[in-house]
């Protein structure tokens, strides 16, 4: 999943960063509530959060002018000023949650958890598809009752597919939402950590689960059958 994190404090943010990338979270930074918006704007995050003490665009402009253009997106907000009339501000504009600091990086992870939960429609930490399970907390995919350990991308793509199960996602949707903006539509690397996640989550003897739709892209079907009308074209 897709985290933006919008925050000025050059340590706070690389704290932010390195703990969500550890959770298997693809993050991207903003330092300031303009350059913030114009990310959040004119891209897709699962999650945002946004400090309210911004220079150029304070957190409670950013969120108002994303709630005012329709974005939906999830909105964790941080703040040094921990009063009710703060918290009331900022979810009264919309925020989904607020975290005082200091914090902890553990509740930070958790309440993010928890607003992703909320605006999905899987309000389980775990993903199934037909008997693969992937556990959101863990981080371990499991199919016939064995751990299967994955990477940071191989987990964040595995994760895509599953919450889309069954729908079919073009390469440029699962570039946008597993790569950074700045990937390149030209390189193969798609197919590349396809073909890894395969050779990890596919068993002989099964139906394939994660299909190749030809031109188009990928899904992962419950059942694994494909329609004879697609075609299956190798990662």
């Amino acid at each position: 999943m897709r985290i933006l994190v919008i925050e000025d404090e050059r340590k706070v943010a690389s704290f932010i960063k390195r703990g969500l990338e550890e959770e298997r979270y693809i993050v991207e930074t903003a330092a300031d509530g303009e350059a913030g918006l114009d990310l959040a704007l004119n891209n897709h995050f699962d999650a945002i959060v946004l400090d309210v003490m911004l220079p150029k665009l304070d957190g409670y402009s950013v969120l108002g002018a994303l709630r005012d253009n329709g974005k939906a997106t999830p909105v964790l907000m941080l703040t040094a000023r921990g009063t009710m009339e703060d918290r009331v501000q900022g979810l009264d504009l919309g925020a989904d949650d607020y975290l005082a600091k200091p914090f902890h990086f553990e509740e930070l992870a958790a309440r993010l958890r928890s607003i992703l939960r909320r605006s999905s429609t899987e309000k389980t930490t775990k993903l199934q598809c037909g008997d693969l399970t992937l556990d959101m907390v863990t981080h371990f995919a499991y199919r016939d009752e064995k751990e299967i350990e994955l990477t940071t991308k191989e987990y964040a793509l595995l994760e895509y597919l599953m919450r889309h199960k069954n729908r079919i996602l073009s390469r440029s949707m699962i570039m946008q939402h597993v790569w950074k903006h700045n990937f390149d539509p030209e390189s193969n690397i798609i197919d590349v950590y396809i073909k890894r996640l395969r050779s990890k989550v596919e068993r002989p003897g099964h139906p394939s689960v994660i299909q190749s739709i030809r031109g188009v892209g990928y899904r992962i079907r419950e059942g694994g059958a494909l329609d004879t009308d697609e075609g299956d074209e190798e990662a």
